[in-house]
């Protein structure tokens, strides 16, 4: 099936949350560890005030991930600040890819000078796919602890869009 994106609205919350917390209960490849209310979701990565933008990634109607710049004050001042979530199963073939076209569009047209990831070291399918869309690594954070006190380095890549 193809996939469509368009910019995230208030009703693709309770969808995207669902997918996220999957994410974050199969572990291993977000920084996240407690799942999300569909209005926590919205404040944090939707429709925030922090949210420079945020893409919907549609299979038919049904949302199936979501990519969101947000303003985050930890980075140099105009960056912005790049995370990804899609459904796990069945994966979604071209969502990554059809959202970053949609998500470094904007970027653009905001003047964004650099876009960043963090990820986390073990976040394989997450690295490769930051790596295919042209991020390169910048820095890394050694040890970041987890809640149940597990180690585990994030990465740090930009782009300039």
């Amino acid at each position: 099936m193809t996939v469509t994106v368009r910019p995230t609205r208030a009703e693709d919350a309770p969808a995207l949350t669902a997918i996220l917390n999957d994410i974050i209960a199969a572990g291993g490849t977000t920084a996240y560890e407690t799942p999300f209310t569909p209005d926590a979701l919205f404040d944090k990565h939707l429709g925030g005030k922090t949210v420079l933008c945020c893409h919907t990634v549609l299979e038919g109607d049904e949302p199936v991930g979501f990519q969101v710049l947000n303003a985050n004050p930890a980075l140099p001042e105009g960056w912005g600040d790049i995370a990804s979530f899609t459904r796990r199963e069945p994966p979604v073939r071209g969502a990554g890819t059809a959202l970053f076209a949609a998500t470094r569009a904007k970027a653009r047209e905001l003047g964004l000078p650099v876009l960043n990831a963090t990820i986390r070291a073990d976040n394989v399918p997450g690295l490769a796919y930051y790596a295919k869309m042209g991020f390169e690594d910048y820095e890394i954070l050694r040890d970041v602890p987890m809640s149940d006190g597990t180690k585990v380095d994030r990465i740090r890549r930009k782009l300039i869009p």
